[in-house]
């Protein structure tokens, strides 16, 4: 198929370190399944800085650039088109970025459109506006299906994955016991913090984990949601700045799973429901990058994330502070079980769990699975 791209490298701004997580994923994985790709060339990180309409300044911005940006890829595409027919419009796109009606342009010409988009899970407002316009909207939070539908939108249900050919296990001892590499928000200090007070040698890489929380609301909402959540075990200590360090580029985040005998991940992120004190959970690209990356995880249990991996065979879930200690104590004593479950997730996510597979899945959905496979051939 000839594909019109339009994706910028990384969801979010991400100037603390340079990644292209979504080009190793998304488009890497479409270029490998033998497509051709015509890449939508913009700078998307003004707009990345600029997501929430209900910002008044960040509204300013958009309300200017949302019309130049839709202009400047209907152009593209129109060109692209006139070249040679495109046979599917893939972006991952907000709200911000462009104008409803350049997407249903776009269908207009005769191009199927699909959008990817993986932060519904607590931040579907930024993508409710131009979600009716694809035919097709990618969505890895099985709980937003029916939010999409309400919206006049066509949800197919596709879980992240990972690519092979980036996320694998290198040939590097072990430095660390027990690591993590994600921001620093909600709870997860004070998991890493009971690990520490527990004796467990641990440490966390990325933003936000070299500075000391200033007192205030933000502080207090942690503590209330962690109340709410583990009653009578606070306070915690919070995690200790020698134990941390900056954010890792990519190359270094996958080593990193080789160079750790457990890697930890959690599926809550620092977001609630409305009327609710548990914190949303969600299946994490990292579940699938991790495992496929050869390493021991260790995952904040989420049912969900039970549909992809086997719990204690394939991965090993924990549910309190206390389980985690456990469980990370008992996995560094016992290397031979930790091998055993360590290989189990890294072959279940190389059989079942890469991106080629996923866009064989809804391609199929789509009806485009006959050009998939010409395509592969």
């Amino acid at each position: 198929m000839h594909i019109f791209y339009a994706a910028p490298d990384y969801a979010l701004d991400r100037n603390t370190v340079v990644t292209k997580l979504w080009r190793a994923n998304l488009y890497e994985s479409l270029r490998d399944l033998g497509h051709e790709l015509t890449e939508f060339e913009i700078d998307y990180e003004p707009f990345n800085l600029n997501l929430d309409a209900s910002c008044k300044k960040q509204k300013e911005f958009i309300d200017i650039n949302r019309p130049v940006f839709s202009e400047k890829l209907l152009n593209q595409v129109r060109t692209a088109h006139a070249k040679r027919p495109i046979d599917l419009f893939f972006s991952y796109f907000y709200s911000a970025y462009v104008e409803a009606d350049a997407i249903r342009e776009i269908g207009r010409l005769g191009i199927p459109t699909v959008n990817w988009y993986c932060n519904a899970s607590y931040q579907f407002n930024l993508i409710e506006e131009i979600a009716p316009a694809y035919d097709f909207c990618l969505v890895p939070e099985k709980e937003r299906l029916d939010d999409y539908r309400r919206v006049g939108a066509t949800p197919l249900y596709c879980q992240e994955a990972a690519n092979p050919k980036i996320y694998k296990p290198y040939k590097i001892p072990h430095e660390f016991d027990v690591t993590f590499v994600g921001q620093k928000y909600g709870t997860r200090p004070h998991y890493l913090a009971q690990l520490y007070q527990g004796g467990v040698d641990v440490r966390a890489w990325g933003p936000l984990w070299s500075k000391r929380p200033k007192p205030g609301s933000v502080l207090k909402r942690i503590r209330k949601s962690l109340k709410n959540r583990f009653q009578n075990r606070l306070p915690f200590p919070d995690f200790p700045l020698h134990r941390c360090g900056p954010p890792l580029s990519d190359q270094q985040l996958i080593e990193m799973y080789s160079r750790s005998r457990i890697s930890l991940g959690f599926t809550a992120v620092d977001q609630k429901p409305v009327g609710s004190a548990a914190p949303i959970q969600q299946v994490r690209l990292r579940d699938f990058e991790a495992t496929m990356s050869g390493a021991f995880y260790l995952v904040e249990a989420f049912d969900e994330l039970g549909e992809f991996f086997e719990p204690d065979r394939e991965v090993v879930f924990f549910s309190s502070p206390e389980e985690l200690v456990d469980k990370a104590k008992y996995y560094l004593a016992h290397p031979k079980d930790r091998e055993e479950i360590r290989l189990a997730g890294l072959t279940r996510a190389r059989t079942e769990h890469t991106w080629r597979q996923r866009f064989e899945m809804v391609f199929e959905k789509m009806g485009l699975g006959d050009d998939l496979t010409k395509a592969a051939c």
